[in-house]
């Protein structure tokens, strides 16, 4: 499709045909709005019961409306995709990078070349592809810092135990080892990670001590390689809309008044032009702010030294606001404070250099 510029007897006679308020772009908008809107949610109940009950009601009354070998084969199906290791996510994720990275190379590269971009500016997402996936390799691959009966020791001498959410002398039951302060059981991987994060079903692994580093840096290239795929289809939309004057142009409306083009409608008229190409920006629009949150609470974490599973069960460790812990009546409250935490720089170079590198570089 050539980008000439459009007669004003064609654009006149599109914006006449078009409604000024298109539901499709509404709905679009709403779900949008209701994706985010559930994010946040779920991020602000995830440290309360609120979520559990949710859940918990949800399923109830999905339980009396979906037959029971349904409800079996959903089960099964979740238990896979959540619960066992396997590479569906992987494919997923690629399958998703290869479509939007593919759209932007059929469509948006070819126009901006046409209106002469930087060549540099063009080719920046593919360098972040690239780089990206490098560090999602590395977070797939790599070793997150699996327990041993070889390592166990050096593992108990990195972290000192702060008595209310590691305590000393504590053995996973599945194991058989001891557990170093800040480790935890992998249920999905079946082993004892240091400084335990998460398990991520996006690069199948668990993200510990010793691939933080990798995690971190592949958020950070998905984030930007998405906002900069924005960025760019953004500007090369507006260039059309300036070069083309469609907004100094007029429609007529359903009472048949002529009407000044404003964002809205100009934003449904390149939806029906350029669908694909709107369509795309969306998501990398969405996408780029889901991952720009999720980017900005991992370094959160990474800048106070904290792990997501601690960050998680800080509200819920030993202490006054636990009602559902066990404690003797005459055991005084015990506060959850994090004491791993040595200043910005130092937590950040934790993520980068490892504790269990320096101690076995002193130790060697």
């Amino acid at each position: 499709m050539h980008l000439g510029i459009y007669p004003p007897v064609v654009v006149t006679l599109f914006l006449f045909l078009c409604s000024p308020r298109m539901d499709f772009l509404v709905l679009f908008l709403f779900y949008m709005a209701l994706v985010l809107i559930g994010v946040v949610m779920i991020c602000i109940c995830s440290k309360t019961h609120y979520l559990k009950g949710l859940v918990r009601g949800t399923a109830q009354i999905i339980s009396y409306i979906i037959p029971e070998c349904l409800q079996r084969a959903m089960l099964k199906l979740l238990h896979y995709l959540f619960h066992t290791r396997n590479h569906t996510f992987i494919l997923l994720h690629l399958v998703l990078q290869g479509m939007v990275y593919s759209e932007y190379t059929w469509e948006v590269f070819g126009y901006c070349q046409e209106l002469e971009f930087p060549l540099h500016y063009l080719l920046l997402p593919y360098l972040l592809l690239i780089v990206n996936l490098v560090f999602f390799t590395l977070s797939c691959v790599s070793n997150p810092g699996t327990i041993t009966k070889a390592n166990e020791l050096s593992f108990l001498q990195v972290y000192e135990f702060d008595k209310v959410m590691f305590s000393k002398n504590m053995k996973c039951s599945t194991c058989n080892l001891r557990k170093p302060a800040r480790s935890k059981h992998c249920s999905v991987c079946n082993r004892c990670v240091h400084r335990f994060d998460h398990h991520c079903v996006w690069v199948n692994n668990c993200i510990g001590a010793w691939n933080a580093r990798y995690f971190l840096l592949y958020l950070l290239t998905l984030t930007a390689s998405a906002g900069t795929m924005a960025v760019v289809s953004t500007v090369f939309l507006v260039q059309l809309v300036v070069l083309s004057d469609l907004y100094l142009e007029t429609y007529v409306d359903d009472l048949g008044h002529f009407q000044v083009v404003d964002i809205v409608f100009l934003i449904q008229y390149l939806f029906v032009t350029f669908p694909r190409i709107v369509f795309m920006l969306g998501f990398v629009v969405m996408l780029s702010l889901l991952l720009g949150g999720y980017l900005c609470f991992t370094l959160y974490l990474a800048a106070t030294n904290q792990t997501t599973n601690e960050w998680y069960r800080g509200d819920r460790a030993w202490c006054q606001h636990c009602p559902h812990a066990a404690r003797p009546p005459s055991a005084e409250p015990q506060v959850y404070r994090n004491i791993h935490s040595h200043g910005l720089w130092s937590n950040l170079r934790e993520i980068f250099l490892p504790a269990t590198a320096h101690y076995e570089r002193k130790k060697n």
